[in-house]
């Protein structure tokens, strides 16, 4: 657009005046993004319908026409630096830069960002488009590491900073960077972290990568790369405020006692000083724990291999006399989480504890002690090779029913919407049932499945998609597919009042014309973040999507069996849906319930639904005859009709 035709197009619409930048910005030829149709060039303005004709190849939308006001609100203009603009214009240069120099090509992004200042979400949001999901995470993976190491590049501390590009003068060594947070942060957890990081960038080696040896012995700092004077000078201060913090061990649990203390052993090694001369040592910390505190204190060390084999290898030499270390490594993995539950395994594997393993499994799957960190473990390696003489005693339906029961008591002791690891293995592990009652019998599937049915760790759709797996092996058990435990007859209608009809009828409208849609626009939204292993928001709309879905497909089931009534048609010589009675304990006790539709169940106001228990024990009887409910004998002593009391 020229500028005659912006001054018409705020003339008629005064509202755009704030939006002059941008419209003037517009120009033929100019790049843009869309947030659903991806990138977009535009190609002209045709002032006879005020429209701007936009390119969107991605899209496959070629020649678009879209009001230049619509335009302002939903299109991003990048700038020519841009390098996305820059890849459409020279795709070579960028894919040159993609593979040969990452670095250089987040320079450049950066450069051509406001401020020369990026959140990582933003920068992922750019590399989604220009490389594909599939490849951006692992070149961002890798190139984050780079990034490190340049001075040019300011890297936030945290995934919701900023990465900045700086200028020359303003360049920092990465280590300085380091330091300087070292001195500016108090918080003694922190400082230990920093102190790590520091050895990472000065070239440092952590005992881990030391050759083996006496690992109680000091190594000899030929193991060890020389690092920048000036920080070793600072290395001394920092290795001071790590043994009097650790001493002293304000601020810090066991956990970061113990950590902090590998941090202070690998400068104690690059000094060539004796590690046993200091205190505390990594051993007190060790024999200062109880049994809970040690597992507690696995689950609070950083969780990569490193620091959990270099744990495991300490309760090893620790607790070496008459093998110790085998049951207290047995107990932690009883009671183990995420990686560290596979740490113990190879641990304990590898230096020849396999039949120890084996048993212990058979012992905990007969007690039904198996944790769902360990029934993953389980599954995920049950055709694993090297664990196979472990595992294959343990595949059979005794290992479903453990799965089932581990998923149900998380479900019943869980105190939010947190997601069952367990669970979802379950259910995305398509040959897991199958492999689990290969030796099984109908009969045995058919409780297993009524188990599932039973489960308070499944959404309904999902437990549909299980139960079908059982079906498919057994086929007759089909009717467990139709619906639940407590409502054999689930195929017949459902009688419900006319008022709890149009409640359910509203409640799936809402559904499907708004909370759907709101949670599909979510998803959409969420997905633009980044990386979607790692990304809570899409993870979070998802679990919402799954939700909404199921209960969309439970208000659908329902609302097709249910039949409305007023409930005029209630017998009065004997109990039905829509009667009021009253009881009589034989100790005296009185009480009046009404029994009405299935949704109808009001407890505070003595309303039954016809489904529940005792409503079904009292249908059908007449004055006069007496059943038992809770122990206690009662007796039905007047029946009328809910239908003939309205209005009065």
């Amino acid at each position: 657009m020229n500028n005659e035709e912006i001054a018409s197009l705020i003339e008629n619409n005064p509202e755009l005046r704030v939006a002059r930048d941008k419209l003037e910005a517009m120009a033929n030829g100019a790049c843009c993004m869309h947030r659903t149709w991806g990138f977009g060039e535009i190609k002209g303005y045709d002032a006879s319908v005020n429209r701007l004709i936009i390119d969107f190849p991605e899209a496959n939308k070629i020649g678009h026409a879209m009001a230049p006001a619509f335009c302002v609100e939903k299109l991003e203009i990048l700038p020519e630096r841009h390098i996305l603009v820059r890849n459409r214009k020279e795709p070579g240069v960028i894919e040159s830069l993609v593979k040969s120099d990452p670095v250089r090509l987040i320079k450049e992004i950066l450069a051509a960002a406001k401020g020369h200042k990026m959140t990582t979400t933003e920068i992922e949001v750019v590399l989604i488009r220009l490389l594909g999901p599939a490849k951006m995470k692992k070149w961002w993976t890798a190139t984050k590491k780079l990034l490190l190491k340049d001075p040019m590049i300011g890297v936030p501390a945290k995934k919701e900073g900023q990465y900045e590009l700086r200028d020359e003068d303003d360049q920092v060594s990465p280590e300085r960077e380091i330091l300087e947070e070292y001195y500016r942060n108090k918080n003694p957890k922190k400082k230990i972290q920093l102190a790590e990081k520091l050895f990472q960038f000065s070239s440092i080696k952590s005992e881990d990568e030391l050759p083996k040896g006496d690992p109680n012995q000091p190594q000899p700092l030929h193991h060890y790369k020389a690092t920048d004077p000036e920080i070793e000078a600072d290395l001394h201060n920092i290795f001071d405020e790590l043994t009097d913090a650790i001493k002293s061990a304000k601020r810090l649990t066991k956990a970061e006692c113990l950590y902090g203390l590998w941090v202070r052993n690998d400068l104690c090694r690059f000094f060539k000083e004796d590690v046993d001369s200091l205190e505390p040592t990594s051993k007190s910390v060790i024999l200062s724990c109880t049994p809970e505190e040690l597992s507690r204190l696995a689950e609070e060390i950083p969780q990569n291999p490193a620091c959990l084999k270099r744990l495991l290898d300490l309760l090893s030499r620790v607790y070496a006399e008459g093998e110790k270390w085998v049951s207290v490594i047995t107990d932690l993995l009883e009671h183990s989480t995420g990686k560290f539950t596979a740490e113990c395994v190879n641990f304990l594997v590898e230096r020849g504890q396999e039949k120890h393993v084996a048993k212990t499994l058979v012992d905990w799957l007969d007690a039904q002690s198996l944790k769902s960190p360990v029934l993953i473990w389980i599954i995920k390696n049950r055709n694993s090779r090297k664990y196979a003489k472990i595992i294959k005693p343990l595949i059979s339906h005794r290992l479903l029913s453990a799965i089932l029961y581990a998923i149900d008591r998380e479900a019943v002791m869980a105190t939010s919407n947190r997601r069952i690891l367990l669970a979802e293995e379950l259910s995305e592990d398509y040959g897991l049932i199958q492999d689990l009652l290969e030796d099984s019998n109908e009969e045995v599937a058919r409780d297993l499945a009524q188990a599932l049915n039973l489960n308070q760790g499944f959404e309904p759709l999902t437990k549909k998609s299980l139960l079908a797996r059982f079906i498919k092996i057994y086929p007759r058990i089909q009717n467990l597919l139709v619906g639940g435990a407590d409502e054999p007859e689930v195929s017949g209608a459902l009688v419900v009042s006319q008022w709890s009809l149009e409640e359910r009828r509203n409640e799936l409208e809402d559904l499907i014309k708004v909370q759907i849609p709101a949670n599909k626009e979510a998803i959409n939204i969420a997905k633009e973040h980044g990386d979607l292993k790692e990304n809570s928001e899409y993870k979070m709309a998802r679990q919402d999507q799954e939700t909404l879905l199921a209960r969309k497909a439970q208000l659908e089931s329902e609302l097709g069996r249910a039949q409305a009534t007023d409930f005029s048609d209630t017998p009065t010589d004997k109990i039905g849906v829509g009667s009021i009675v009253e009881l009589q304990s034989a100790s005296g006790k009185k009480e009046a319930y009404t029994i009405l539709g299935a949704w109808d169940s009001d407890p505070g106001k003595n309303i039954l639904s016809y489904k529940t228990p005792l409503a079904q024990k009292l249908i059908g009887k007449v004055v006069g005859d007496e059943f038992n409910n809770d122990g206690d004998a009662w007796t039905i002593k007047a029946i009328a009709r809910w239908f003939d009391k309205q209005g009065k």
